[in-house]
């Protein structure tokens, strides 16, 4: 049975595995033509105020950083050609450049890491408790300390009135410093066992 759940999760993990690389692939070697057109790597973006009867408007155009001004990126010239350098000195152009290559990687790796940690995620959730074994060293000690406990509450007297609340006292204090001494003597013997091992 561990068998064949180790094999299930290796299984799932290469299927899985080829399954977001066959989709980082289709990302990559996506026509590079569709790229160009939804989107470009340099633009030049003009934003033109009000002027006069005109409302403001924000052009953009791909253009070359030469040519990033308003006479080339403003088009059609809303004014006539008299108002036309009035309105380009009011026009504030900047050239902005990107690169969607660097864009998609990033994107892909972000989707990658969180892809991956949602495998490992369902991996321990769902195959690891079918793996993991109990451990042969604790299971005796807890059930040890299980038994302890109920023999020293079925050996505890009850006595009543003002005496019930010191013997309880006294017992309840045994018991906190009973377990402290448990866990003491457990770390001890896991750390020794951790260190021969």
């Amino acid at each position: 049975f561990p068998q064949a759940s180790m094999m299930f999760a290796q299984c799932s993990g290469k299927c899985a595995s080829s399954v977001l690389l066959i989709a980082l692939l289709c990302c990559i070697l996506s026509s590079p033509a569709q790229a160009s057109k939804s989107s470009e790597d340099i633009r030049c973006k003009c934003i033109c105020p009000p002027y006069r009867n005109i409302s403001g408007h924000i052009y953009n155009k791909n253009v070359s950083q030469k040519d990033c001004n308003c006479l080339h990126v403003v088009e059609p010239m809303p004014v006539p050609g008299n108002d036309v350098e009035a309105y380009c000195l009011l026009c504030e152009c900047k050239y902005e450049e990107r690169s969607t290559t660097t864009i998609k990687v990033i994107i892909i790796i972000y989707l990658s890491v969180v892809g991956a940690l949602l495998l490992y995620m369902a991996f321990l959730v769902l195959v690891d408790p079918l793996i993991r074994k109990p451990d042969a060293y604790t299971q005796p000690l807890h059930n040890e300390e299980e038994n302890e406990d109920a023999r020293s509450l079925a050996a505890a007297p009850t006595p009543s009135g003002a005496r019930a609340n010191t013997v309880l006292e006294r017992v309840e204090g045994a018991q906190q410093r009973w377990k402290r001494q448990v866990q003491e003597q457990r770390k001890t013997v896991f750390d020794r066992h951790k260190m021969l091992s």
